[in-house]
């Protein structure tokens, strides 16, 4: 194979890449799954949990004993005091010290039990949280993808009946030659072709426009080249609907996480009024120290006969270390008496906390009990306006042949035949709007009963 072959080659298999690439169309549930991988408030609230999975490890930690270590090495220079003289002169002298403390809790209130449990419900919220943004953004994702699907069938709304009235237009021409209408109405259908175009044209730019919000929503750069596959998805009536709204309600309080997220926060803040008591009583702590030292000096061994020191080298270091190591023991009792009222106040802010907290908690099952009854109500009415829809549609669209027929024929002017297309374009328009609104607020539904919008594979 020669190189010219070769660079035919190699170039007919990137153009078939960059093709696949280009027309790659997303389905619902690659775009939702992405969009949880992906998401910058989803990687952001994966950080919080890791925080408060930190927090948890630094809580267990407070029932380990400390222990540090210490080692110290020091020169005096200059003036001091010779200890085999007993004068002060210039010298340079070196010690040398090891220690070792540690210390353990054994009481204090209980703080380090509750710390600990509150850190853990904290990692819990954390992980609620994280699972309520998800859904949010599936959510969300949901509602762009069917915004484009509707986007999509009313441009080709929009393209049908431009065919139509460019067909209706050669038909009237033929009629205006043959002296069957009159000239002004194929006036009238030019411009209605020439407005058809507009419409065409506006309708391109909102699915365009439409693609850019999910790609956004994606995180994707290249919104241009971005499609998702034309899925054909029925609006039928959901069993769900078919519940009591008290009855959604109910699994809702079960499984949404709004409510864990409250309820979690809520014990979070029980656990700080406890924490707070804890600070007021009595705390007691073992502890232990180990120290050490050595001298670089020469030391005094004895007096001589005329009642002269005797002066000697130092001692080996080690043994030095040895000699002069020492332990030190004990337990430490801290009563609180007087601390300003801080931990008094501590305490009464907690509770003042826990109350609020308590509030919130109580709103947030109010606010999905009148969640849940919008999104029943709202689903409902879009069920009844999407059937309605769909009867109107059938009437413009029987309406519609007739003036056809009649136009055809001369026996309708292009005002009435235009009139006639414009009501029957519109009643297509509303019917797929009708459609797509009532399959989200269908899904929202569904979400208050515990059906997720996508099962994870």
């Amino acid at each position: 194979m020669n190189n010219k072959t070769t660079f035919f080659l190699t170039a007919f298999f990137l153009i078939g890449l960059v093709s696949f690439a280009q027309t790659k169309k997303w389905t619902l549930e690659e775009c939702v799954f992405y969009a949880v991988e992906n998401n910058i408030s989803i990687q952001q609230s994966e950080l919080d949990l890791q925080n408060a999975k930190i927090d948890k490890n630094s809580a267990l930690g407070n029932f380990l004993p400390s222990l540090n270590a210490g080692a110290n090495h020091s020169w005096n220079i200059g003036l001091n005091q010779n200890i085999t003289t007993g004068l002060l002169e210039n010298q340079t002298t070196q010690f040398s010290s090891v220690s070792l403390n540690s210390s353990i809790d054994i009481y204090n209130g209980l703080q380090n039990q509750n710390r600990l449990r509150r850190a853990k419900l904290s990692e819990l919220a954390s992980q609620y949280n994280l699972s309520k943004i998800q859904d949010d953004i599936s959510l969300s994702v949901a509602n762009a993808y069917l915004n484009i699907l509707f986007n999509k069938e009313n441009l080709k709304v929009q393209q049908a009946q431009l065919v139509n009235d460019e067909q209706q237009l050669t038909r009237s021409e033929e009629l205006v030659k043959a002296g069957s209408i009159p000239r002004g109405d194929l006036l009238d259908v030019k411009a209605t072709v020439a407005l058809d175009k507009q419409k065409i044209l506006a309708a391109e730019n909102t699915l365009l426009i439409s693609k850019l919000s999910l790609a956004q929503l994606l995180q994707l750069e290249d919104f241009k080249n971005f499609d998702i596959v034309e899925e054909n998805l029925n609006a039928e009536q959901s069993a769900t609907l078919l519940e009591k709204p008290q009855t959604i309600y109910g699994k809702a309080l079960e499984h949404r996480i709004e409510i864990k997220v409250a309820k979690t926060n809520l014990e979070v803040a029980e656990k700080d009024v406890k924490i707070a008591k804890g600070t007021m009583q009595p705390s007691l702590t073992g502890f232990y120290s180990f120290s050490t030292r050595a001298s670089y000096s020469d030391r005094i061994i004895g007096i001589d006969g005329g009642g002269n020191p005797i002066v000697a080298g130092p001692l080996p270091l080690f043994d030095q270390f040895s000699d002069n190591k020492g332990h030190n023991f004990g337990l430490q009792l801290n009563v609180p008496i007087l601390n300003g009222f801080s931990a008094r106040n501590n305490v009464a802010k907690s509770k003042v906390n826990y109350e609020r907290t308590k509030n919130a908690y109580n709103q947030a099952e109010l606010d999905l009990e009148r969640n849940v009854y919008t999104a029943f109500t709202d689903a409902n009415a879009a069920l009844k306006t999407y059937e309605a829809a769909v009867s109107t549609l059938e009437a413009r669209e029987e309406a519609f042949n007739y003036a056809k027929e009649k136009f055809a024929v001369g026996m309708m002017n292009a005002f009435d035949y235009n009139q006639a297309q414009l009501l029957y374009t519109n009643a297509q328009s509303d019917l797929i709007r009708a459609k797509y609104d009532y399959i989200f607020k269908e899904k929202v539904v569904e979400l208050y009963f515990g059906i997720p919008i996508l099962k994870k594979p």
